[in-house]
């Protein structure tokens, strides 16, 4: 199934010892760009996480967020790390004491650097916390992953109708390119019979000057790629495989073969038709960008 590279999805959990949020959001993006933010609780599962995302999805820029909180008045006891706290009491004297700055030191003051305060959440067990983690994580994956087929399915519906488009235009193309020939003999005869004044002009003349012609405008073979290319580009919006780069790919094939046939346009109206066609190819790149 077709899918957007962009989607959101969020799930949030909750048991008897602790609560987790997990919001994932993403946008287009060339490769898989996952970025996880974290609180510091639960650091060690990044890794874990980001495995977790990268066996769903394949390409876009993902912002992922998670919040973890302890929830069991057992586990949410806070204590301070008398330790640290001394050192930093210590650093404030000798600072104060070194540079003969006056200053009172209190509790407060303390208290308020890094790490003085930990929570005692040794008790939850790694097991229970990676149970919760995966759990929430995946949900809010499936909700990410709907929004995803949800745009794709719409992404699908106006590709396929930009290929109709295509096609539409490379029939009238294919349908123009023999008049093309036929009015060139036409005018190269009435040419050459108002040059040299004679009615009866030899057909090898002509058949020469035509072969030549026929050789510098000929569209067949670039027609012919048109077509595959459409094909192509539906079995593939039609398949269950992830599709992104094949398609952007095949629009680029799609352009070359338009720039060609635009190049060899010695008529006005199929110079019109190349025109459309590459202004409906770019569409399609364009819409195609979005795809994973």
């Amino acid at each position: 199934m077709i899918q957007s590279m962009t989607g959101y999805g969020r799930y949030d959990s909750e048991d008897e010892s602790a609560r987790v949020s997990v919001e994932i959001k993403s946008v287009n993006h060339r490769f898989c760009d996952i970025n996880i933010r974290l609180p510091k609780i639960i650091f060690k599962y990044e890794a874990f996480i980001r495995k977790l995302i990268k066996s769903r999805v394949s390409r876009g820029k993902i912002d992922v967020f998670v919040s973890f909180d302890i929830i069991s008045e057992e586990l949410d006891s806070i204590k301070y790390n008398k330790e640290l706290a001394s050192g930093y009491y210590n650093m404030i004297c000798n600072i104060s004491k070194d540079l003969s700055i006056p200053g009172e030191v209190d509790a407060y003051m303390i208290s308020r650097f890094p790490d003085v305060y930990q929570r005692n959440d040794e008790i939850l067990d790694d097991d229970k916390m990676k149970e919760i983690i995966e759990n929430t994580v995946n949900k809010a994956i499936d909700a990410f992953v709907e929004t995803r087929n949800i745009e794709g399915k719409e992404l699908r519906d106006d590709l396929l109708a930009k290929i109709d488009n295509i096609e539409d235009i490379v029939k009238k193309i294919a349908d123009r390119a023999p008049s093309v020939f036929d009015e060139y003999r036409e005018r190269l005869t009435n040419k050459l019979e108002e040059v040299m004044n004679d009615k009866n002009l030899d057909d090898s003349v002509i058949a020469s000057e035509l072969v030549l012609y026929s050789d510098k405008i000929c569209i067949d073979e670039e027609l012919v790629r048109l077509r595959a290319h459409i094909t192509n580009i539906r079995n593939v919006l039609n398949s269950d495989t992830i599709m992104g780069k094949q398609l952007d790919f095949i629009a680029q094939e799609l352009n070359r073969e338009a720039n060609t046939t635009l190049s060899k346009a010695n008529d006005s109206t199929i110079a019109e038709y190349g025109i459309l066609l590459k202004t409906e190819i770019e569409k399609v790149r364009e819409q195609i960008q979005n795809i994973e």
